[in-house]
């Protein structure tokens, strides 16, 4: 799942240079003034990386290096990413060129020794689409230019809604220069059959050979070695099957394909079965014929200026993905494919992938040569990812059916041929066993593509519709692809170091330039989250940001908290509809208040916690149930039994009120379960408070799932009351001990309810943050980093004075 390099294939660390011209004015690199301005490129990478001298759409680039081929046999200079439209010369010769960003470009480079000179004109996009060609069937309410339909390249940077960002252009993805082995386009994909999984291998044999084997794990096989193209499938005996991590081991088998005595292709693949089950409006996510609630949220990348970072940032990110319970990632069809490495890491940790084939909005040409490099583009990602275990689902873009039906486009004029055939049928060919859905959001059952409660949804009910709460459960949403858009406020040590101080929030341009907004309308995402404010907190947002900015900010992020804690516990509990659930988005593209559950840095900002609680393998959590009292939601994702007990107690305004109340309790493996708080109690309490007999009696309530050597596994805090107004100070308090090399203990306290707890610690993480404590409780968490001394605070929304740690 990393590209098939040969063993001594040379990753060329070619200094290139970059400099702009006026669009069509140079034909041929030979007409290049010599008093041009060049700039060092950064290669891999986008043009905005290396130099500002010109907006990158706006002019044509010229990249211009020196390679110095293998010598002895013949070489191939691959660039695995060129944005967009581009032509390549070998020492003054055109070799080559691309319409398409997401297809490689290879040139053969005859045997030889020496230099040999490379340059790359990458044309203006602008000027490309000044070009008259034929209009779509509808308008795309995402891009304002509508001759991107017929471009093969990333609309980020091209629509306004991710912010200031600039687009994609250039040598965006890695150069590489090799000798032309024995053994060219391999390909390897793997499935599972039974208990056995089976191997397919293909490749193009450029001449006869002794022996070509194929090793899989600790299997080895002996292929056919004639030239041409080989074309085998082999099995290999009783695997090890590949898990999510919440589910399992995500197990991997190493793979080599050796012709004669030399290595031509290695890497790692893993064998599961994915299913995605579509009947009437219901959606039912399976892996290996276990039903998984897939949980996690939309990928952008890391780097959106250069569109590339290095395997360890990759790493970083996708480990704390996995860290916090997460399970899938969604790459979206107006971004880009990632990087091999993100398919290899992914793999490596358990995290499913949902892939979107790069298309968004728009009506996409039916015409032969678009066509032909969509199909391009399909055979590079299926090279990428063939045998990766992670593969989960294919789905033909973003909002492309969503877009025309909101339009009015009757039914019968929204097919789109791509989405219907030509792509499914690639799948079937190439990547057998992959689910396929047409779109994302798309309906099942005749249904028009907006209702969330059919196939697969975008839910934004509770987010841009200004729906209430109580509408996640009325929704049905059956799998949200995407779901729960605020613009979140960072935390406030990164909002400081971002713009200074809190008061910019709300109102100043360099603050506003970073909250989402969809073009043409007349609000934005920061009025969302402020609606919210209003609705659950029933304060009045403008009035609390003009006499305190970052309380008003606090209650932002309680607000994205509240609404990621109500959907999240309904669509995960027992009874549950919904197969899955990913919010928009993981991360954020520029630094301000973003989509983001993660600011641009990768911090991680206050809902972030709210998922990952709600997200742990092993996980325990309370539902409101009105008149039913309160529902207690045990789920164990993994594949091993839990036998232990509930343990709850009620607290009353000071402390605990009675003896905990214990229960037996025993999960088999991948299964959940439900237990109402009055038959774990035994007796009526009237514990939420829902039939308002007399004054509120209790405050909170806590739920332990208690292993059977009596460790606890996880607890839940669920307090009572939809407000709890701001007092002057509700006893909190924070002690820290060192445990550890770069490994401390915080102890967090209180004397009466504190509502959503933050922990503002300087240069470290936290293993929880924003969530609740009942009067008289405590809780012990982990900081991790380097430090000798632990600086920060603690404080809570309903509490004026805040806890200094020690």
């Amino acid at each position: 799942m990393t590209p098939n390099l040969l063993p001594d294939a040379h990753i060329s660390e070619l200094q290139w240079r970059v400099a702009a011209v006026a669009p069509g004015s140079v034909a041929h690199p030979d007409e290049l003034e010599e008093d041009l301005v060049w700039t060092r490129a950064r290669v891999p990478g986008s043009v905005a990386a290396s130099t500002t001298v010109a907006p990158p759409d706006s002019v044509d680039w010229w990249f211009t290096t020196t390679v110095t081929a293998p010598g002895g046999g013949a070489s191939v200079l691959t660039f695995d990413g060129i944005a967009t439209h581009a032509t390549v010369w070998i020492d003054g010769i055109e070799s080559a060129g691309t319409s398409s960003m997401f297809a490689p470009v290879s040139v053969d480079i005859p045997p030889r020794s020496g230099d040999v000179q490379v340059a790359v004109r990458v044309d203006s996009m602008d000027a490309r689409l000044k070009q008259r060609k034929p209009r779509g069937r509808w308008r795309s309410s995402l891009v304002d230019r509508q001759g991107l339909r017929h471009e093969r390249t990333s609309l980020l940077g091209r629509a306004p809604v991710y912010g200031q960002v600039p687009p994609v252009v250039g040598l965006w993805r890695a150069v590489t220069l090799r000798e032309r082995g024995s053994a060219e386009d391999i390909r390897v994909h793997a499935e599972l059959s039974g208990a056995d999984g089976t191997v397919r291998v293909r490749a193009r044999l450029t001449s006869p050979a002794a022996s070509v084997s194929l090793r899989v794990g600790d299997h080895s096989f002996d292929l056919p070695g004639s030239e041409g193209e080989l074309d085998v499938t082999v099995t290999v005996p009783d695997v090890s099957r590949w898990w999510p991590h919440t589910h399992g081991d995500p197990a991997l088998y190493t793979w080599e394909l050796e012709v004669g005595s030399r290595v031509e292709g290695r890497g790692s693949l893993g064998f599961r079965q994915v299913e995605l089950e579509l009947a009437g409006a219901s959606v039912a996510f399976t892996v290996n014929g276990t039903r998984v609630f897939a949980r996690g949220g939309c990928w952008v990348p890391l780097d959106p200026v250069r569109m590339w970072v290095e395997a360890d940032a990759l790493r970083e990110e996708l480990t704390s993905i996995r860290d916090a319970g997460l399970n899938m990632v969604r790459v979206v069809g107006t971004m880009v494919y990632e990087q091999p490495e993100f398919w290899s890491l992914c793999a490596e940790l358990g995290i499913l992938v949902w892939q979107d084939v790069m298309f968004a909005t728009t009506d996409p040409p039916t015409g032969g040569e678009f066509l032909d490099a969509v199909h391009r583009e399909l055979d590079a990602v299926s090279a990428i990812v063939g045998g990766n275990p992670a593969l989960a689902v294919v789905s033909g873009g973003s909002e492309t059916q969503q877009q025309p039906t909101m339009l009015g486009v009757p039914l019968e004029d929204q097919r789109i041929e791509l989405l219907e055939s030509v792509i499914p049928e690639f799948i079937a060919r190439r990547l057998p066993g992959t689910p396929y859905v047409t779109s994302s959001p798309s309906s099942i059952s005749g249904e028009l593509h907006t209702h969330v409660g059919d196939g697969i949804g975008h839910y934004f009910g509770v987010g841009g519709y200004l729906r209430p709460l109580s509408d996640i459960r009325t929704a049905r949403v059956r799998f949200a692809a995407e779901c729960l858009a605020f613009a979140v406020p960072p935390e406030r040590r990164a909002v400081d170091a971002m713009f200074g101080t809190a008061n910019v929030a709300g109102h100043h341009p360099d603050w506003k330039s970073a909250i989402p907004r969809d073009r043409g309308s007349s609000w934005d995402f920061e009025d969302v989250r402020d609606h919210y404010v209003r609705e659950i907190f029933g304060v009045d947002p403008h009035l609390t940001r003009r006499d305190d900015a970052e309380l008003y900010l606090d209650y932002g992020r309680a607000a994205v908290c509240e609404a990621v804690h109500a959907a999240y516990s309904h669509w995960r509990r027992a009874d549950s509809e919904c197969a899955g659930a990913l919010v928009l988005t993981l991360r954020d593209l520029v630094p301000g208040a973003g989509w983001g559950l993660r600011d641009s840095a990768g911090t991680p900002k206050a809902p972030w916690y709210s998922l990952a609680r709600l997200s742990t393998p092993i996980c325990v959590f309370i539902v409101d149930d009105g008149l039913d009292g309160l529902a207690i939601q045990a789920a164990n994702d993994t594949g091993n039994s839990i036998s232990g007990y509930l343990r709850a107690v009620l607290f009353g305004p000071s402390g605990p009120m009675g003896e905990p109340a214990e229960a037996r309790i025993d999960l088999g493996p991948h299964t959940t379960d439900s237990v109402s708080l009055d038959r774990l109690l035994g007796s009526f309490t009237d514990a939420n408070h829902a039939y308002r007999f007399g004054g509120q009696t209790y405050s909170a309530v806590v739920v332990e799932l208690v292993g059977a050597d009596g460790s606890v596994l996880d607890q839940a805090t669920h307090l009572i009351g939809d407000r709890h107004p701001r007092q002057n100070d509700v006893g909190l308090s924070a002690t820290a001990e060192n445990i550890g090399p770069d490994k401390w203990s915080l102890t967090v306290s209180t004397r009466w309810a504190a509502h959503y707890v933050c922990v503002d610690i300087d240069g470290m993480k936290v293993s929880d943050s924003w969530f609740h404590l009942a009067p008289g409780a405590a809780r012990v968490l982990t900081l991790t980093g380097a430090k000798t001394t632990v600086s920060g605070h603690v404080r809570a929304l309903n509490s004026i004075k805040r806890a200094q740690i020690s």
